[in-house]
């Protein structure tokens, strides 16, 4: 399935999510520009589980979360929140921005729009290094914030629906089908895979997908959303 758009109308500019979409495709311009130099840039920039725990996963939880915080890590999860891995990674994760990060950005204000999706990217990159802490595989992509806009934005809009392309066999037929219903098989798509990637050897990257930061985006938006909301915004018509 294929998502076009809501029918939750923005009622203030989204600047903020203009401006991340907009930084997420000159960082993949940039990767496109370094030709063979891409994989070493990538090895330095990007979250790799392993130089979060310590190389053989020893560190408990508490000490990898430190780890997040140091700035050298740190800006490790940072940066590769607006890295990705090849165009269809970016439009794939750009697309679900710009179709629901508006609302959200209209409800939670700017400013805090901005703190959240950073937070939820943040938790997302954690739970990846939780996932696998062996792992020495890069992990890059707007995914798990995004995913962190998705939990947000199934709290705030339960009753919105998204006009969507349904694959028909060779065929696509538009249907309009509620948010929940979307944003629910998204998460439980995530969740089953990321039950198979727990099952596999650790290190293996998971096939190079890291579905337990989906999982921990989501989970954080769904709940960090009530922390970050503006109160003296009523919700929007169909909330």
């Amino acid at each position: 399935m294929i998502p076009l758009r809501d029918d939750i109308p923005s009622r203030t500019v989204p600047v903020v999510n203009v401006t991340l979409i907009a930084i997420n495709v000159v960082a993949f311009l940039y990767e496109l520009g370094l030709g063979e130099r891409i994989q070493a840039f990538l090895m330095s920039v990007t979250v790799v589980p392993a130089l979060f725990t310590g190389g053989d996963g020893s560190l408990s939880v508490p000490e990898v979360l430190v780890t997040t915080l140091q700035p050298e890590l740190g800006m490790r999860v940072l940066l590769s929140m607006f890295l990705h891995g090849g165009w269809a990674h970016l439009l794939g994760n750009m697309l679900y921005l710009w179709i629901f990060g508006d609302n959200v950005e209209d409800r939670l204000g700017h400013l805090r729009y901005v703190f959240f999706y950073l937070a939820c990217g943040w938790v997302a990159a954690y739970a990846h290094v939780w996932s696998d802490p062996t792992s020495r595989l890069p992990s890059l992509g707007a995914s798990g914030a995004i995913g962190g806009v998705l939990g947000a934005y199934l709290a705030l809009y339960p009753h919105a629906r998204v006009v969507t392309l349904l694959p028909l066999g060779i065929f696509m037929q538009m249907v309009q089908i509620p948010a929940v219903f979307l944003l629910g098989l998204w998460f439980l798509q995530q969740f089953l895979l990321g039950l198979v990637e727990s099952n596999a050897p650790k290190g293996s990257g998971g096939g190079g997908v890291a579905w337990w930061a989906h999982i921990g985006g989501f989970v954080a938006g769904l709940v960090l959303v009530w922390v970050f909301q503006s109160y003296k915004r009523k919700p929007a018509a169909r909330d």
